[in-house]
């Protein structure tokens, strides 16, 4: 892949991927706020401004360099976490798996509003604009929606792999009898190595790839 691929892989990526970061982030927060914890409102976090989202390292240059390096096979990045205190829940287990699985069900869902927009609006009106304007404008928000879809999908998958702190582990937790709960939570300190070491091993393929076909498969009803 060239320089001129990978650039234009980053501006046809680059929108989507913050708006699945911040929706994916916001929904963290919100659903914790209804459930009875508000630090991440009281911090600032409840927000659609992807500023207050973004890890200057995890979400713009780390995926820019891995893009780059990896010849756009091996990209990974992350947000800044939305601060949720769980003693805050009513019922702190329960509430903490509703509130983590609020980020990979919101991925979905900006997922199917990708291809009914695809579907419904920009296609349509491809076909009707004049090719030149065609070419220009509709084309590109196609990839853009396309990336979307594709995106959107993968941040759900992959933040569904049952390691703490992704949201998996946390949801894993909550089902967990609690005494089994508190084991499985001492893992969480290394929970980002052991991510690394599936990823840099393509065993976390493994995981994510089924999940990703399984959810195509889903969004093609649409």
């Amino acid at each position: 892949m060239d320089f001129s691929s990978i650039f234009r892989l980053i501006i046809v990526s680059a929108f989507p991927i913050l708006i699945a970061i911040t929706f994916h982030e916001l929904s963290h927060g919100f659903v914790a706020n209804k459930l009875g914890d508000p630090t991440a409102k009281m911090m600032g976090r409840l927000t659609l401004n992807p500023i207050a989202h973004i890890d200057p390292i995890g979400t713009i240059l780390m995926p820019i360099m891995l893009l780059i390096f990896t010849n756009g096979q091996f990209v990974f990045g992350y947000a800044k976490p939305v601060p949720i205190n769980p003693m805050n829940f009513k019922n702190p287990k329960r509430d903490m798996a509703i509130s983590a699985a609020a980020g990979p069900i919101t991925n979905i869902l900006l997922s199917i509003l990708s291809i009914l927009i695809l579907k419904f609006i920009i296609i349509p009106l491809s076909v009707l604009f004049p090719e030149a304007l065609s070419m220009t404008v509709m084309e590109p928000l196609i990839m853009i929606f396309r990336s979307s879809v594709i995106i959107n999908v993968i941040l759900a998958a992959f933040n569904m792999i049952p390691i703490p702190p992704l949201d998996g582990g946390r949801v894993l937790m909550g089902f967990l009898p609690y005494k089994q709960a508190v084991s499985f939570s001492k893992i969480e300190p290394f929970g980002f190595i052991i991510v690394l070491i599936l990823i840099v091993t393509g065993i976390a393929h493994y995981f994510v790839i089924p999940f990703v076909n399984l959810f195509l498969r889903l969004l093609q009803l649409f």
